[in-house]
């Protein structure tokens, strides 16, 4: 019996310090391309390359890794390696790199690219086409910010077709209140990933540490806040450092439709969104941006945000210019002028990425504040969710077409998360990280009974069971990427 590589599910085993000191000696080969090689140390486990990069891998209880075959089999039939003039079973091309963008060989609504990035989709001009603000909100939600948030979406500020403004929620598990994240996608704001632990590190990580992240994550919000999966369209990653490839193979084999961890350097010109189809437009600023053609999958692009004449500098984050020194006039001019750089230029999506750090200080919040009561004297200006942006952008409507526009409308439009309860259960939940033998409190509010422990990675439902989790995606069985789980989503 042979049970090939491809098709096991390998943990990722919690390595002893001696074993952390071996895979940092290990070096992929070069010249092979992204494969698998065996372990110098032991035929139990092989390394898995993946653009030069080793993560080290167990074989299932009882097999062992073949270096001829490469893959996990019997103690019997396995050849233990690593043997001699014996090269990976690649699973790739040693070069597979993504090409320039060839406009001519991509077209609406799947694919779009443009040789720099600033041009407007379908060739519109720039005065046909509304003014996209994206309101995007990083990190856990609870009563740190969430009553700053009720502030910006105050039922007050509306869109020109009359419905409430929206923004997109990269949600983080540690800390959040999931009755909260409830009534956030029950009024109609976007739910997105920003991963379970937000562990520093997690760009240099295989495949499976980003399935535990991304798909574990998306289980505990469909479990504690009763979000649907379908719903589940994007993610962002930690510390906007992309996992170069990885990543996004994680993304096109669970059904997402965008990734927006990119950020671009300080440019006159803004970036649209684009398909990574092609090469990337821009330059890489983080150093793991993928590098490969993932056909159909969106990227939205952070712009870096900065003014000319003003010494803060420059950043993908709002809170990350320097304006604490100035007052709430000074930040609403600050912003202004930051918003008519795409507003008179290429109109490309004026994204506003925050953490709760923004509205921890008083005239910020209120500098954007008095910007946001401003851009309602706008016309032409409309408050939408990422989803919603994308959906105009893959099929894109003039001013005059929009106040009719059914993605935008609020009156047709319905979310499948229901109303939260109003009492919610307040869980106080033993939580012992991994790498630590200290187990401490950690406090959580849902609709949904408590767990038995606090939910983690490898256990999103927090049974108490460690390693429950076992993802599988099911793209390549014609089921459009909705994972499998044996236990996290048998509800799905």
């Amino acid at each position: 019996m042979r049970i090939p590589v491809a098709v096991v599910f390998l943990s990722v085993v919690a390595l002893s310090a001696a074993q952390n000191k071996e895979e940092k000696e290990f070096k992929c080969p070069e010249g092979f391309g992204n494969g698998n090689f065996a372990d110098p140390s032991t035929c139990r486990r092989f390394y898995q390359c993946v653009d030069g990069f080793p993560y080290i891998n167990r074989c299932p209880s009882g097999l062992f890794f073949d270096d001829v075959q490469k893959f996990c089999t019997f103690k019997n039939e396995a050849k233990c390696g690593p043997l001699a003039n014996q090269p990976a079973a690649t699973t790739e091309a040693p070069v597979d790199l993504a090409k320039k963008c060839n406009p001519a060989e991509c077209d609406l609504p799947y694919c779009f690219c443009n040789k720099d990035g600033t041009q407007i989709p379908k060739g519109l001009n720039a005065d046909e086409i509304p003014q996209i603000i994206l309101l995007t909100f990083d990190g856990a939600v609870n009563l740190n910010n969430y009553e700053h948030y009720k502030k910006v979406f105050n039922g007050k500020r509306q869109n020109p077709n009359g419905c409430d403004i929206k923004g997109t929620f990269f949600i983080s598990h540690e800390y959040s209140n999931y009755q909260q994240i409830q009534t956030l996608a029950n009024a109609g704001h976007e739910i997105a990933l920003e991963t379970i632990s937000l562990q520093m590190g997690l760009q240099d990580k295989g495949y499976e540490e980003w399935v535990g992240e991304m798909i574990g994550m998306r289980s505990i919000l469909k479990h504690f806040s009763n979000v649907s999966s379908n719903e589940i369209n994007g993610m962002r990653a930690p510390f906007l450092k992309p996992g170069r490839n990885t990543q996004y193979k994680v993304i096109e084999d669970f059904g997402f439709i965008y990734d927006s961890s990119i950020s671009v350097p300080p440019s006159p010109i803004p970036m649209w969104p684009y398909t990574l189809d092609y090469k990337i437009p821009h330059q890489c600023k983080s150093g793991t941006c993928p590098t490969k053609s993932f056909p159909g999958i969106w990227e939205v692009p952070l712009n870096a945000h900065y003014v000319e004449s003003y010494e803060g500098g420059h950043c993908p984050y709002m809170d990350q210019c320097v304006l604490h020194n100035h007052d709430a006039d000074d930040v609403f001019a600050w912003l202004q002028e930051d918003f008519e750089r795409y507003y008179y230029q290429n109109k490309a999506p004026y994204m506003m990425p925050f953490h709760t750090n923004w509205f921890q200080i008083r005239e910020l919040e209120q500098g954007l504040h008095k910007f946001l009561d401003w851009t309602q004297t706008l016309p032409d200006v409309w408050f939408v969710t990422v989803t919603q942006a994308l959906t105009w952008i893959t099929d894109p409507k003039t001013l005059n077409q929009l106040n009719n526009y059914e993605p935008w409308n609020c009156k047709s439009r319905t979310t499948q998360t229901p109303k939260p309860c109003n009492i919610s259960n307040k869980c106080a939940l033993a939580f012992k990280e991994p790498t630590s033998n200290i187990s401490d409190t950690r406090y959580m509010e849902t609709c949904f009974d408590c767990p038995a422990v606090y939910p983690w990675l490898g256990d999103s439902h927090g049974t108490g069971i460690p390693g429950r989790d076992n993802y599988i995606d099911q793209s390549g069985a014609g089921g459009g990427g909705d994972e499998k789980d044996a236990g996290a989503e048998d509800e799905n």
